[in-house]
């Protein structure tokens, strides 16, 4: 099964976006970090920057932690659009879709 980060990561290289995953294991804490406590992936495109926290669950609580962290000035100045990809799968047809939240 494909994790959310994954399943991101296809998605935004099928957009087009050369993407990294800048999230890593901290072996000592035994925890994932977050690049700036709030981001996943980092992608480019163009101009674009593109800077994503994804999930499968608690999108609402993904865009306050991000809205809440005080590095958010400095990558809407550096002219960053922050998303949220938020990966559900349907009881019904059993198949994966993402609900893209702009926090920028």
């Amino acid at each position: 099964m494909l994790s959310p980060t994954q399943r991101s990561l296809a998605h935004l290289r099928a957009d087009g976006y050369t993407v990294e995953v800048v999230e890593h294991w901290n072996p000592h804490a035994r925890i994932r970090q977050d690049l700036f406590g709030c981001i996943d992936l980092l992608a480019l495109r163009g101009d674009e920057t593109l800077a994503v926290q994804t999930t499968t669950t608690g999108v609402a609580a993904r865009v306050r932690k991000i809205a809440d962290n005080p590095h958010l000035p400095a990558m809407r100045a550096a002219g960053w659009t922050i998303h949220v990809h938020g990966w559900r799968k349907s009881s019904v047809t059993k198949k994966w879709t993402l609900r893209t939240v702009d926090v920028s």
